[in-house]
């Protein structure tokens, strides 16, 4: 069965001379992997550039109802161009970051339409978004937590200054047993999780305190991912932040 879909690229790898596979979030099948033949060859009808990192596309494939296995693609096409992303070196590694958050932590092989509509609008935002983005990958890590079952518990107050990334909620004392945030850090993490997008421009924290969060929401994520492994491109982030 040929079917249209919409789709978000996490990553692509060489397969033969001229073919590449390719994994792609839908919004009709979750993820999904797909063999895009003669895509490496010049004059290609499938542009092989289409394939970047987070690219927005629709693709035209066959499909056939309750398989697994490795999809064939017919033909893909934008739907949306980046205006922005590809030129700027500090959205481009926030970008590349974002990308292997998702391409680490997303299992699923359904249908998914809330999270597909988070994803697709979120790389948008990052695009559009001109001033004072520096932080989008701070509340994008929060927010997607939402989509994957663990969305910290946001019961900060004066008593519940510790937050336990173990329990993912804030409490009284620093935990004996399980890694924690502190003050002032706990405060700037309880001010995200009531931020959006949006709100970006409104969040003033230091290159320091940027660093520290990442690498805690980052242990967040290995302690309630399976299979999340480490991450690499978070180091090219901190540098160009």
């Amino acid at each position: 069965m040929l079917v249209a879909a919409k789709g978000i690229v996490l990553h692509h790898f060489n397969y033969s001379e001229t073919s590449v596979i390719a994994k792609i979030y839908t919004d009709l099948f979750g993820l999904q992997s797909y063999i895009i033949k003669g895509v490496r060859k010049s004059k290609a009808r499938n542009k092989l550039s289409l394939l970047e990192h987070l690219s927005l596309i629709e693709i035209v494939a066959y499909h056939k109802n309750n398989t697994g296995g490795i999809k064939t693609v017919k033909e893909i096409k934008s739907i949306y161009r980046f205006q922005t992303i590809p030129f700027d070196i500090i959205k481009s590694s926030i970008a590349l970051f974002v990308n292997e958050i998702i391409y680490k932590s997303l299992k699923e092989e359904e249908r998914n339409s809330a999270l597909f509509d988070f994803l697709f609008h979120a790389i948008q935002i990052l695009d559009v978004t001109h001033e004072k983005y520096n932080n989008f990958h701070l509340i994008f890590m929060l927010q997607y937590s939402k989509y994957l079952g663990f969305f910290p518990r946001n019961n900060f107050d004066v008593q519940h200054s510790y937050f336990n990334l173990n329990e993912g909620k804030f409490q009284l004392s620093s935990p004996l047993d399980s890694e924690y945030i502190s003050l002032p850090y706990s405060e700037i993490l309880n001010r995200m999780l009531t931020s959006n997008f949006e709100q970006l421009p409104e969040i003033e924290i230091s290159s320091l305190q940027r660093r520290y969060l990442l690498e805690k929401l980052i242990l967040f994520y290995q302690l309630h991912v399976d299979n999340f492994g480490k991450i690499n491109s978070h180091k090219i982030l901190q540098e160009v932040l």
